[in-house]
This record gives C-alpha cells, sequence and structure tokens, in this order.
C-alpha cells in the first residue's frame, strides 16, 4: 500500500469521500454524460422489453418471461464486481466507450441469428438456439451496466457535493424519460415491425450514441494502477465496503428489497399483458413511467433532506404497499395508477443509495464498491424470478383459478383470469412494507444515519474554511501555489491501488 494511499484512507476515514483532483467540477460535461447514457439505456432497454413482449406473445409462458429477466439480473450480478474493478482501474470515458462497443456487438451477432434462423427456432424453448438468441441479447444488456457504474462515479468528479443528491435525481429523471420511450415503443416495434424491426432500430441508437461519445471530453485525474493483477478485485470491494462501515448494512437492506422486487419482475408484464394488448400495453407502461419524470424531477430540485436513509425507508415502504394493492381487483386503470405512484417513488430510493455511497466512500475505490453493492443487489432478484415464475405458473395461478380458489380468495381478489399472479403481487408487496418497518428499528440504520451526519458537516466545515482561504489575496510562493494550476494533493491523489 503506498504512503499516498495511506494518507487519503485516513482522511477519507476522518471527513467522508476523497474528492478527486479534476480541474473543476463541470455540470454541463456531466449533463453531456448523461443525455448520451440514457440514449444507451433507452436502447438496451428497448431490445430488452421487446425481446420479453415477443417471447411471451408468441408462447404465452410465464416461466420463460421470467427466465429472461432473471438470467438478465444474475448476468448483472456476476459481471458487477469485475464492472466496477474496470471503473477504478481505466478513465470513466474509455470505460464508457468499452461498454457502447460491446453493446453493438452483441446486438449486431443477435441481428445476424434472426436473419439466419426461422422465428420458429429461435421461439423453440426446448432448442439451443433460444437461448443462445436471448443470451446475446442480455449480454448486450448487461454490458450496458459498466457504463452505469461510471456514471456514479462521474456524479462524484464533476458535481459538487452539495448537489450531487439532486443529480442523483437528475439520473433518475433520465432513467424515467429512458423507460417512457423504452416501454412506448417497445410494444408499438413488437406489434408493427415485430422483431427484426426492433433489433435494426436498436443497433442504430446504440450505433449513433456511441459516436457522440467518442466526440465528448471528460476531464480527469491520472489514474495510476499499483499492484493490481485481477480482473475481479473482490478482496479490494469488500475492504472498500468495511472501510465505509456501516455500509454493509445498507446494502444487505437493498439486497432484500431486491428479492421482493424479483416477484414483480416476472409478474409484471404477463399480467399487464393479460389486462391489455401488446401495442396498448407498451403506451400504458410508457404513460405510468411519467413519474419517474416527475419523482426524479422532485429530488432533482428538493434533494433527500437531511437524512438520505430516512428518504429512502420510508419510500420502500411505500412501494411496498402500492404492490399490496394496485392488483386487488382487475381493474385496468387501478393497475396503471398503481404503477403511475409505484415509479413516482423508485427515484427517491435510487438516488439515496447512490447519494450516501458518493458521501461516505473515497472517489478512488467508488467503482468496486458500486460494483460490490450492485453484484449482491441484482443476484437477489433472479433467485426470487427464477422461484416465483415456475410456482406462479404450476402451483398458484392454476390453485386460485380453480373452483376452490375462487371461493377461498374470490373476497380478496375479485374475479378475473390474472387473479394468481395477484395474489402473489399482494404477498409481496406486503413483505416490503414489513421490510421497511423493521430497517427503522435496528441499530445500524442509526448509525449510518449519524455517520451521514457527521460527514457532511465535516465536509461543510472545510468547503466553508476552503472557501474562507481562497477569498484571502496572497501572492503565490511557488509555481505550484500559481494561479490557473492545480496543486499536488497526495491525499486526494486519485489511485486504484489495493485498499
Amino acid at each position: 500500500m503506498s504512503e499516498s494511499s495511506e494518507r487519503g484512507d485516513a482522511k477519507s476515514t476522518a471527513a467522508g469521500a476523497s474528492e478527486p483532483v479534476a480541474e473543476t467540477h463541470s455540470m454541463s460535461t456531466f449533463l453531456q454524460v448523461l443525455v448520451n447514457t440514457g440514449v444507451a439505456n433507452i436502447t438496451t432497454s428497448f431490445l430488452w422489453f421487446a425481446l420479453t413482449f415477443w417471447v411471451y406473445l408468441e408462447t404465452r409462458s410465464v416461466l420463460a418471461t421470467g427466465i429472461i429477466g432473471g438470467a438478465y439480473m444474475l448476468l448483472v450480478a456476476v459481471c458487477s464486481m469485475m464492472f466496477g474493478t474496470f471503473v477504478d482501474r481505466y478513465r470513466k470515458h474509455s470505460v464508457m466507450v468499452f461498454s457502447g462497443a460491446g453493446t453493438l456487438v452483441c446486438f449486431s451477432l443477435a441481428g445476424a441469428m434472426f436473419l439466419v434462423f426461422p422465428e420458429s427456432a429461435l421461439l423453440d424453448l426446448g432448442g439451443p438456439w433460444f437461448w443462445l438468441f436471448t443470451l446475446i441479447i442480455l449480454a448486450g444488456a448487461v454490458v450496458e451496466q459498466l457504463r452505469n457504474i461510471a456514471l456514479s462515479t462521474t456524479v462524484t468528479l464533476l458535481v459538487p457535493p452539495e448537489r450531487r443528491a439532486n443529480a442523483n435525481g437528475l439520473v433518475g429523471t433520465v432513467q424515467g424519460l429512458a423507460f417512457l420511450v423504452t416501454s412506448v415503443f417497445s410494444g408499438l416495434a413488437i406489434g408493427f415491425v415485430g422483431m427484426g424491426g426492433a433489433i435494426v432500430i436498436a443497433i442504430t441508437a446504440i450505433a449513433v450514441a456511441l459516436g457522440h461519445l467518442l466526440m465528448l471530453r471528460i476531464s480527469e485525474p491520472e489514474i495510476v494502477q499499483e499492484g493490481h493483477t485481477s480482473f475481479v478485485d473482490i478482496k479490494g470491494g469488500i475492504a472498500a465496503v468495511r472501510a465505509a462501515s456501516p455500509l454493509f448494512a445498507l446494502i444487505i437492506f437493498t439486497t432484500f428489497n431486491n428479492l421482493i422486487g424479483g416477484v414483480y419482475m416476472a409478474l409484471m408484464d404477463p399480467y399487464g399483458l393479460e389486462l391489455f394488448p401488446v401495442e396498448v400495453w407498451g403506451l400504458v407502461l410508457g404513460i405510468t413511467s411519467t413519474g419517474f419524470l416527475i419523482g426524479g424531477g422532485v429530488v432533482a430540485k428538493f434533494g433527500l433532506g437531511k437524512n438520505p436513509i430516512r428518504t429512502m425507508l420510508i419510500m420502500v415502504i411505500a412501494t411496498g404497499a402500492l404492490g399490496a394493492i394496485f392488483t386487488l381487483r382487475e381493474w385496468w386503470w387501478l393497475f396503471a395508477v398503481g404503477i403511475w405512484l409505484f415509479m413516482m417513488l423508485m427515484p427517491a430510493v435510487e438516488a439515496a443509495e447512490q447519494t450516501i455511497i458518493q458521501r461516505i466512500v473515497p472517489y478512488r475505490t467508488q467503482g468496486r464498491v458500486f460494483g460490490f453493492a450492485m453484484t449482491f443487489e441484482a443476484a437477489a432478484a433472479p433467485v426470487t424470478s427464477f422461484l416465483i415464475a415456475p410456482i406462479a405458473e404450476f402451483w398458484v395461478i392454476p390453485s386460485v383459478d380453480s373452483d376452490s380458489g375462487r371461493a377461498t380468495w374470490g373476497w380478496l381478489l375479485g374475479d378475473g383470469s390474472a387473479r394468481g399472479m395477484a395474489l402473489v403481487m399482494i404477498c409481496a408487496g406486503i413483505g416490503c412494507v414489513l421490510l421497511g418497518a423493521g430497517a427503522f428499528l435496528t441499530r445500524s440504520y442509526r448509525k449510518l444515519s449519524v455517520r451521514y451526519a457527521e460527514i457532511t458537516a465535516q465536509d461543510a466545515v472545510e468547503n466553508a474554511v476552503s472557501e474562507s482561504e481562497s477569498a484571502r489575496p496572497t501572492a503565490p510562493s511557488s509555481e505550484a501555489d500559481a494561479p490557473g494550476t492545480l496543486p499536488s494533493d497526495p491525499e486526494t491523489d486519485v489511485r486504484s491501488a489495493d485498499v
């Protein structure tokens, strides 16, 4: 471990995350990166949604859609630690370019398969070509997560500390816009041009985004590589999380929350496609995703309050309550309004976790921490999705649709063709409420709240002192102190050395 790394860790332990020595914080550059990432996210989500819609409409298999969603999250979990290590080792712009190029290659391969093989072969769940075709598309979407980890660290690089919660709100807004566009056009694409047309659209869009990214420039410190030998720095990721105690408790909480989220991943689209034609379902998802825009806009405007941890838990409880209500009856308007409110609350949950990590974790290890967190959180959803999809298809749905099931559950669920899926989602919502309420009672919640408040106060004092000193006129004592040059501060030197 280098001497400068030791001093940097000492400072981050005492007063929060070490700041990167970029030339200046640049919101304009951040906004360009954010928009570019938003376009790339739209493209990958567009093709992923289109694949899900296409497979369900052609096979009517809840199991198949559950496996697709679960496989995506499982791939994210497997790759996230490697992605986080890459983000810490290399320039963020280079990482983003690599991500875009990887997605373009995967989608192009999927397009070639669609041209070579008949659709019947690609839709045969018992054949190898369905799984290979699905895996290639999901791999292209998963590589995009590398860019998202890099974006989270770019917030620290380009945005002042006091504005990061707002910047994370902007991220939520862009994600909402991406979901809106994706949902509408995925349904329309499958309805009017089919899966082949959807692949062509995705290849074109990702190529345009990659071209724009190649023209962008991000000013960031030189990354000095020391001592890394493996592609996946698991030890460094664990050490970075432990150094930011009690951050591990936050990751455990979000992991359990994602276990519940896997239920909705497996059942949301099949439930919606039972209520609406595919073109209308895509439109419904597009309209309801304006909730993302509103929720993200509120966070961007007002932030997350003095305690983002408390804000996150309140939002988790609220989303659980919605999840337990919006399928009580097979009414299209109840489902649509519930999704809209659900999406309105999600940006605050996501922005809270991002803001906490950006505040208490040193910049030089944030990639590994975000990757470590994503590994656990992403692994949770496919576990539930893989379990719930077959349970729902082979046990819950037939049981609830039987005469005895209607007699048993009719008072709660009413009538309809999707009552079995509704019962599973209601139980998941109740579990989410209990999880959020229980977290308020833990010692980890209190410790993390105190830690965040202490670091925020210390940063405010340091910023005030720095502004006071910079306002005092002094003659430069050396070339390094002359106007227009950056001092070399070993305590904030950005390195990717072992933690």
